[in-house]
């Protein structure tokens, strides 16, 4: 089963505001894209369930393996990256043939809440340039 979307969303609009600061996940203090969903997942499942190893913030990065989807499959429950729904974390993949490494959580269908450098963690309108990024998409899982 997964957590109730509504939940989900409501302690990621927690985050807002949170400013940006790579590899980091402390709500109001400071957390990278991957961070949020970290947070999020800490408040609505629980602890962590394995230590995420430093990684590079290369957009263009590319590799045999999409690792970050890798991990979210070890503990979420992937879902067609087409019609992911409000509650959804999303793998954005930034530049053609590189790896997804950047991630949101979708706030409803046209909107969508991640950490960005410079600006921290913000809500946007999920527009037509970021949804065709998404390769991949997750429902949290329930406690």
């Amino acid at each position: 089963m997964n957590a109730d979307p509504a939940r989900v969303i409501a302690t990621a609009r927690s985050w807002l505001g949170t400013p940006y600061h790579d590899q980091a996940s402390l709500r109001g203090v400071g957390c990278d894209c991957l961070g949020l969903a970290r947070g999020v997942w800490r408040e609505v499942v629980g602890p962590e369930p394995f230590l995420i190893p430093p990684y590079s913030r290369d957009w263009g990065e590319t590799s045999p393996r999409e690792v970050l989807a890798e991990g979210a499959r070890r503990m979420m429950i992937e879902v067609s990256p087409s019609e992911p729904g409000p509650g959804a974390l999303v793998l954005f993949r930034m530049k053609p043939r590189a790896i997804a490494k950047h991630v949101g959580i979708l706030t409803g269908p046209d909107s969508f809440l991640h950490a960005y450098e410079r600006l921290g963690v913000i809500e946007e309108p999920l527009t037509q340039p970021w949804r065709r990024r998404i390769a991949f998409a997750f429902l949290f899982p329930q406690r």
